[in-house]
């Protein structure tokens, strides 16, 4: 017995070592990419030219002069004073300067917002928060952005951070909140939040501080003051249109929607007034809950969102908001720090369509995020039961790979529960995009892929299989017959996928995840035929008198060869995603359809498609074949990463899964829940 006490610990000590070391080593890694992406930036804004990027500060050569003489500079009249002497440093010097300052505040605030999550603080998270958010920070856009010139938009977040989590005395403190507040008045609000938290010399002393910072700057320069502070109403209007979509807050908002004079003045200052009340309420309950970082992050959002001129550059608090946990479930956690995410370094056209009807949103992606964490986003109280245990995800039982020279990927555990629907969509929006834009991306040589074409066609003609020609040219001879191929080859690509995968969502969800993941895989393996094959489809093929019976006739003297080309790569075509797509499709309803004359169409639909793709010369045979071939990887992977399709829950999960649903019907009926962890004061 005691051999075995002994070696029972001598295994659970060594575990505890090969644990450290490997979160020692993850940290490592996470800490080398931020330092490659800060890198990164650095080389993005190093390849400006000294001189071109001196003229990005918007400020005088000479110190006389005013800093809102171009229009350009958007900052307070202090800032202003702070920076301008920095114009007689050499532009080398001050450009490297700069950029080096601006990264080390970024890393700083990675830093200090790690030290500032609630107790208790799993260890993994402790070790790996601060280069995870260091990271995304580095790629986010306010970061990009505030490495430009003359921003000074990291700095005063690094301030308040600091003033709130570092700093140990009232007044130091409050002089750094104030000093950020001189910086984007705006932030003054953080005075309210520390006076009614309990820090009430620190709400003092930055008022103070902002009024003699403010003071100081109306002092030496008066004609600057009274631009920014009468003129422009703190700033609206400098360094852009206050319409722009550069202005993500209220006021630039409603400007974008065509409201202006007193009707849009009024409808602000009641939609200020009620993100300010809401907000502070919120960010006072979740300090005196011990979530300090997410109160901090729930009022910089309200700054931005309420201020006549919140630029995207300011936007940086949104991504600290990801300290809140939303959710009971815990396949739900992932939902709100991948969609601020998303939110903070994407495009907005890339998690919206381009369509007139959400253009209101799509323009303002961040300012919704930022009103949506300071306003709406339920977070969880650290008094909840799923603060530290949400309801568990439902696993299916490890499968033994009938491959045994490849093993099942440890990571990749089959997950039957429905997951999260916000979550998919945004995941299958984003994914589409990427997809979109890398096929875009590839390659667009005419010559190779003309020369490709000819390839294929000669290799079709060596097998006997280069039918193309002919059934062009048969379709073409039948006018019901090119309008039903043309029809089918124009609608059914997109809408047969998605209406499965819908399906399958609501009714099968554990087969959803099969499904979804192998469309996945399939789909990045053609991205990648894509750029290493480019080939002209017989409609682009010069001399072999193809007939393009979908888009009309291609001028192919031309190298645009027509409006088409501007939409899509025209020479992404092999493999045919339109075939292995619909090759999916065929498989997983005949798989998974319960009677035969649905599994009859689901394989119809593949035969079809080829017709189409064949008919209308937007492809060869081969690209057909390589689309199987993808397809058929997709599905294989999926099997080697993930085990066969039809996995069961294990009794004790089974029962697991079955309280849990209990639990949330009746709180106190099901599963116990761990008490509540002690709240943290503020």
């Amino acid at each position: 017995m005691a051999n075995a006490a002994e070696h029972s610990g001598a295994n659970g000590h060594a575990g505890v070592i090969g644990d450290h070391g490997r979160l020692g080593a993850a940290r490592l890694l996470l800490w080398a990419l931020a330092g490659a992406l800060a890198v990164r930036q650095a080389a993005a804004v190093l390849r400006v030219p000294p001189a071109e990027w001196l003229n990005g500060f918007h400020l005088p050569g000479s110190l006389p002069g005013s800093v809102y003489d171009t229009g350009q500079f958007s900052d307070t009249p202090f800032a202003g004073l702070v920076l301008k002497p920095l114009v007689g440093v050499a532009a080398p010097s001050l450009e490297v300067a700069w950029t080096c300052v601006t990264l080390v505040c970024v890393a700083a605030i990675g830093l200090v917002a790690a030290r500032g999550l609630p107790d208790p603080v799993p260890r993994r998270t402790a070790l790996l928060a601060a280069p995870v958010l260091t990271a995304l920070m580095m790629v986010s856009l306010p970061v990009r952005e505030a490495a430009s010139p003359g921003q000074t938009a990291v700095l005063p977040v690094l301030l308040v951070l600091l003033a709130v989590f570092r700093v140990p005395g009232d007044r130091p403190a409050g002089f750094l909140v104030g000093l950020a507040a001189a910086l984007q008045p705006a932030l003054l609000l953080f005075a309210p939040l520390l006076w009614l938290t309990g820090r009430r010399p620190t709400a003092h002393t930055a008022a103070v501080t902002f009024a003699g910072a403010t003071a100081l700057s109306w002092a030496a320069m008066p004609r600057d003051s009274w631009t920014y502070w009468v003129q422009h109403l703190a700033g609206t209007g400098l360094g852009g249109a206050p319409d722009g979509l550069a202005n993500q807050s209220v006021h630039g908002a409603l400007l974008r929607l065509g409201l202006t004079g007193p009707v849009e003045i009024l409808l602000y200052a009641a939609l200020a007034a009620a993100i300010v009340w809401t907000g502070l309420r919120r960010a006072v309950r979740y300090a005196r809950d011990g979530q300090l970082l997410l109160a901090v992050a729930v009022t910089g959002c309200v700054a931005v969102a309420v201020s006549p001129a919140g630029w995207r550059h300011q936007l940086l608090w949104v991504l600290l908001a990801v300290a809140g946990k939303v959710g009971k479930r815990a396949a739900d956690r992932p939902v709100w720090p991948v969609a601020v995410v998303l939110a903070m370094t994407l495009p907005s056209t890339m998690l919206l369509p381009n369509l007139a009807a959400l253009a209101p949103v799509r323009d303002n992606v961040l300012l919704l995020t930022a009103v949506a964490a300071a306003c709406a986003v339920p977070f969880l109280p650290r008094s909840s039961a799923y603060w530290r245990e949400p309801v568990p995800t439902d696993y299916g039982r490890p499968a033994a790979a009938r491959w045994a020279r490849v093993p099942l990927m440890p990571f990749w555990r089959r997950v039957l529960s429905r997951p999260n629907l916000l979550l998919e969509l945004l995941l299958i929006r984003v994914g589409y995009s990427l997809y979109s834009h890398i096929r875009a991306a590839a390659p667009t040589s005419r010559s190779l892929a003309e020369g490709n074409g000819s390839q294929i066609h000669g290799i079709e003609r060596a097998l006997g299989i280069d039918i193309e020609h002919a059934v062009n040219h048969a379709v073409v001879g039948t006018p019901w017959l090119e309008a039903f191929f043309n029809f089918y080859y124009t609608s059914f690509h997109f809408v047969v996928p998605l209406t499965i995968l819908g399906l399958l969502y609501w009714r099968r969800p554990g087969d959803y995840r099969w499904a979804r993941a192998s469309l996945g895989l399939a789909t990045v393996l053609a991205l990648a035929g894509f750029w290493l094959y480019p080939l002209a489809p017989p409609r682009l093929m010069p001399g072999l008198g193809f007939i393009d019976t979908v888009h009309g006739p291609q001028d192919l003297a031309n190298p645009s060869y027509g409006a088409m080309t501007a939409i899509s790569n025209q020479y992404a075509a092999m493999p045919s995603l339109h075939f292995g797509w619909s090759l999916w499709c065929g498989i997983v309803i005949v798989v998974l359809a319960p009677k035969g004359w649905q599994k009859l169409l689901g394989a119809l639909h593949p035969l079809i498609t080829v017709c189409a793709i064949v008919a209308t010369a937007n492809h060869w045979v081969l690209d057909a074949v390589g689309g199987a071939v993808v397809v058929s990887a997709g599905f294989a992977l999926v099997y080697v990463l993930s085990g066969p399709r039809g996995l069961q829950l294990s009794l004790p999960v089974q029962r697991r899964g079955a309280e849990a649903a209990a639990g949330e019907e009746a709180p106190g009926e099901g599963e116990r829940r761990p008490e509540a962890a002690p709240a943290r004061s503020a």
